[in-house]
């Protein structure tokens, strides 16, 4: 009898025993499972991280994976995209006589400051660190291209004021013969082509008159080749040429592209 019974109480020894190891081990195991979620789930937030930015009409507010880009790349890639989407280098724009003989007067002084405003622009764009993929490579290595046509486009244009025969080997003149030959002709052809241009010019214009009353007017100033020399320069040759310059397309594609880079985006517009 009294075996009996010390066999009963070892047994209950041994029964609590492992109910208080199992117990324990599921208490271990479920701590373990909630300290990897709970530290899944602050790495989660702490790789997302937000950039604000504005467009035409919106602030916006994106939140990207800082995993994926860091700050300064998705910053430079907005630069790329939307800030530097017209890049224009410091040049005058000739409409009359007297700013004409200002850039003839002072062309080496205008060249050295397009040069400079060139390299600073050039250097900016070198040192963007755009979004490792080759789409956004590409568009840095197109817009590094087309501000250097940019500014070849515009020392040529500045020099022509003075000397319109370097119009003539100009790779920027294809298409634009007429004009170029009518600044390196005598008056009466250089005349009738700055005519034919201000006709073209009125047709376009809400006021057609006063485009061809202006002209009239001109025509009979004392320093009418002048007059005639500004026109055919910058707003013929120059609006025919700027065609030959090779833009990158800042179009839809490239607003999917940037907006592809965020988790999500909110934005609060104006209406437009």
């Amino acid at each position: 009898m009294r075996i009996w019974i010390s066999s009963l109480l070892l047994l209950a020894v041994i029964s609590c025993k492992k109910e208080a190891e199992t117990s324990k081990n599921t208490t271990s195991k479920d701590s373990v499972s909630m300290t990897e979620t709970q530290t899944d789930s602050l790495k989660s937030a702490k790789n997302k991280q937000t950039f604000n930015f504005t467009t035409e009409l919106c602030d916006n507010k994106g939140q990207y994976d800082a995993s994926k880009y860091s700050r300064e790349e998705i910053e430079d890639t907005y630069k790329l995209w939307f800030q530097y989407s017209s890049i224009l280098l410091n040049k005058p724009s000739v409409f009359k006589p007297e700013t004409l003989q200002e850039v003839r007067r002072d062309k080496d002084k205008i060249l050295a400051k397009l040069d400079k405003d060139f390299a600073e622009k050039k250097k900016d764009l070198e040192n963007l660190k755009v979004v490792n993929d080759p789409y956004w490579q590409n568009i840095k290595a197109q817009k590094i291209q087309e501000l250097a046509m940019e500014y070849e486009f515009d020392k040529t244009e500045i020099m022509a004021f003075s000397d319109p025969s370097v119009l003539l080997n100009s790779k920027f003149s294809k298409n634009c013969e007429n004009f170029v030959r009518a600044l390196n002709s005598d008056e009466d052809v250089m005349i009738d082509e700055w005519r034919k241009l201000r006709v073209q010019m009125s047709k376009k214009n809400g006021s057609p008159e006063k485009i061809m009353d202006e002209f009239e007017s001109n025509l009979h100033a004392q320093n009418k080749n002048e007059y005639a020399i500004i026109d055919l320069i910058t707003f013929g040759w120059e609006n025919c040429a700027n065609n030959n310059i090779k833009r990158v397309e800042n179009d839809e594609k490239m607003t999917k592209a940037f907006n592809s880079l965020f988790i999500k985006i909110d934005s609060q517009c104006d209406e437009p």
